[in-house]
């Protein structure tokens, strides 16, 4: 079924295309020609490579670090009202805003592009695993002090079982959101990647390539939805619907 949405989806994109032909929307086959040149070249794996760098580094270090502050959030009232304005505050902030800051105050380099994007996705992060901190179950911290585990056992065991579901969802929305933010941290402030590349050819006009290395770009992202998020979704609740 998912194969046959995507050929309806092409022959769409095709019918549209040659209907009403115009360079500011070239058909698939163009695109596909576009892209395979581009691969050919070695240029397109070159910046996918890149860009796909700067997801992995900023989501993982989004996911470390909100997850912490999330965690001690949930786990203390006190701390959560304290800093509850300032999870308020950076969730408010406009992406862009971030970004322009951290490219004036640390240059046009890869921490200020990785930096920026974690910031932007840090609070969301926050916000998720401060629920499930919230939702811990107190009879296994109980359980836990009896049988005396230590801080190892007790992160394997108790803390991350259970905030399982709420890390697959905060990986889920992180990865949508990231990808997205980096394309424009490429494009304002970085010398290479899929965002460069589209601010260059949209300078050139040059539409099929923005579509080639756009949906080269989405292919990869639904590929790891598809693997990697949506395999651990399901797994991080299957021990729940069996409890059921």
């Amino acid at each position: 079924m998912v194969a046959l949405s995507f050929v309806v989806l092409l022959a769409l994109w095709h019918f549209a295309a040659t209907t009403w032909p115009s360079r500011s929307f070239p058909g698939p086959f163009l695109v596909l020609q576009t892209f395979l040149r581009e691969t050919a070249s070695g240029d397109l794996p070159y910046h996918l490579a890149m860009t796909l760098w700067r997801v992995a580094a900023s989501f993982t270090l989004a996911m470390v670090i909100g997850s912490v502050i999330g965690v001690i959030l949930g786990s203390y009232q006190r701390a959560d009202q304290f800093f509850n304005p300032w999870v308020i505050l950076f969730l408010n902030i406009p992406a862009l805003v971030v970004i322009v800051l951290a490219y004036i105050w640390f240059g046009l380099n890869e921490v200020a592009a990785i930096g920026a994007v974690a910031v932007n996705k840090i609070p969301n992060v926050v916000v998720t695993m401060r629920e499930g901190a919230r939702a811990l179950d107190p009879r296994y911290a109980e359980m836990a002090s009896v049988y005396r585990f230590g801080p190892l056992d007790r992160l394997r065991h108790l803390l991350l079982p259970q905030l399982q579901p709420y890390i697959a969802a905060a990986s889920r929305s992180g990865i949508a959101l990231i990808w997205k933010i980096v394309l424009v941290v490429e494009l304002l402030g970085r010398s290479n990647g899929v965002g460069f590349e589209i601010n260059l050819f949209f300078q050139l006009f040059d539409v099929a390539a923005i579509l080639a290395y756009a949906l080269a770009f989405v292919a990869v992202m639904l590929f790891i939805e598809l693997v990697v998020v949506q395999p651990l979704e399901r797994s991080s609740t299957r021990w729940r619907r069996r409890a059921a």
